[in-house]
């Protein structure tokens, strides 16, 4: 899968802005102005893709143990890494007779098995910055899956996970993301170690209900 994804830069900062920033443009015929708030929201969706794309990039990375350029990853990336592998160990190893026997042949399985539990972890409706990292967590999980099957080369692998990661995230739960935060207000004030990671045990357990779901896979 081929993707371009446009550069991030500052641009996930300026996403909570997105309606207000509709308001401010020069007066406009109405039809003019509706044009350009659609490519004003299309452009800060594609930042935003492109930011939690980046965020999925850097984690399966460190999975991998990719090196990264000095002073790369972001501090966000950085604190994300932390919890969710701490995460993604946990469920290997809570799980590890079910993912053993998964049948992961290719990246489109995958990426089926992805959407199944995912949509399954999320069915009730909740969302919260717990469930979130799990989402990047078994992203990590079934990259080390594949890769221990030897299906495809590293880089080609951890691009496409990135990908669909990225994309179910942005599906179902960026709304929610922009109300509670951001990554920068929301994510780091919740995760990043001087908070103690109080929730926790509330990640590691919810992932690991939900991925039992797995067993039918074999």
């Amino acid at each position: 899968m081929q993707t371009e994804i446009p550069d991030t830069g500052m641009c996930h900062r300026l996403l909570p802005r997105s309606v207000s920033l509709a308001f401010k443009l020069p007066q406009k015929r109405p039809g003019e102005a509706a044009q350009d708030f659609v490519q004003t929201t299309l452009r800060m969706t594609d930042c935003e893709f492109s930011y939690i794309y980046k965020l999925a990039q850097d984690y399966l990375k460190h999975v991998l143990q990719i090196p990264q350029p000095e002073g790369c990853p972001s501090k966000t990336s950085r604190v994300l890494q932390d919890v969710a592998f701490s995460v993604q160990k946990q469920v290997e190893k809570d799980l590890k007779p079910c993912l053993d026997h998964l049948g992961v042949v290719s990246v489109d399985t995958a990426r089926t098995v992805f959407n199944q539990v995912m949509e399954k972890e999320f069915e009730d409706g909740i969302i919260n910055w717990g469930r979130i990292v799990t989402i990047f967590a078994f992203g990590g999980v079934l990259i080390k899956k594949l890769l221990t099957e030897r299906i495809a080369p590293a880089v080609e692998t951890y691009k496409k996970i990135s990908y669909f990661v990225a994309e179910f995230i942005m599906n179902n739960t960026a709304e929610w993301i922009r109300q509670n935060g951001g990554w920068e207000n929301g994510f780091l004030k919740k995760f990043e170690p001087k908070s103690g990671w109080l929730t926790f045990l509330e990640v590691t357990g919810r992932i690991c209900e939900t991925l039992l779901v797995l067993k039918q896979y074999y």
